[in-house]
């Protein structure tokens, strides 16, 4: 027979047993959230950007280079001094963000060409070429909804001492991207990956920072060859 002691007892253990369950799954359902959560660690970026137009409007029909780490450390006042450009790189950034944050940092400008490059550090964070893809579908699409005159320049993913281990991923996506490029003449692929690679079959050491992943001098030089002549 339960006595009430028992009962009461036996109800408390169940109440701190629930406690705990509820507890994990606070802990689970948090750490779930967090890829959702994470594009907004780019909001002061964006906000800093946005000072910037603030204090001094950038002017429109520009040539605005967007994306990650590789457009940050791109700098297109001394590679393009002729050219009338805005630099919008924030490392790190997946093609996904620039779709997120293009009707702040893309569309106002109204740029006439758009120095895209994106795409490595979604590789590298773990999607697929299909997915890289579809973001990279769903940045023009949103571009040319606003802007249907741009031209989007899409500078290749690039093959790197760091992540060679990814480029058959990467390689993969730079075809798919490419097929989507010459299927409408606004879009225009620029590939830089043959020309990174040396004798050896490997990228060149003389391209790249100590990192092994970030471009030097070298590789700037040879980017902004490549890409010049678009740009006209």
């Amino acid at each position: 027979m339960t006595t009430p002691r028992h009962t009461n007892r036996l109800a408390c253990s169940v109440m701190a047993a629930a406690a705990v369950a509820a507890l994990h799954l606070g802990f689970a359902t948090a750490g779930a959230a967090e890829p959702e959560a994470a594009p907004n660690r780019w909001e002061k970026t964006i906000q800093r950007f946005e000072q910037q137009d603030t204090r001094q409007s950038p002017p429109k029909n520009a040539v605005l280079f967007l994306g990650s780490s590789s457009i940050v450390g791109w700098n297109v006042k001394e590679w393009f001094p002729d050219v009338e450009a805005i630099n919008r790189g924030f490392g790190g950034s997946e093609i996904a963000d620039s779709v997120r944050f293009a009707e702040r940092i893309v569309i106002p400008y109204e740029p006439r060409v758009i120095v895209f490059y994106a795409g490595d550090n979604d590789v590298a964070h773990g999607k697929t070429p299909e997915q890289v893809l579809a973001d990279f579908r769903r940045f023009t699409a949103k571009v040319h909804a606003a802007l249907p005159k741009t031209r989007i320049v899409f500078v290749a993913i690039k093959p790197s001492i760091r992540r060679w281990q990814l480029v058959d991923k990467m390689r993969k996506a730079n075809r798919m991207i490419r097929e989507v490029c010459q299927s409408d003449e606004r879009l225009v692929f620029v590939d830089i990956d043959p020309p990174m690679i040396g004798p050896d079959g490997k990228p060149k050491k003389e391209l790249f920072r100590d990192d092994g992943l970030h471009l030097n001098a070298a590789g700037y030089r040879l980017w902004s060859d490549l890409v010049r002549p678009h740009l006209k």
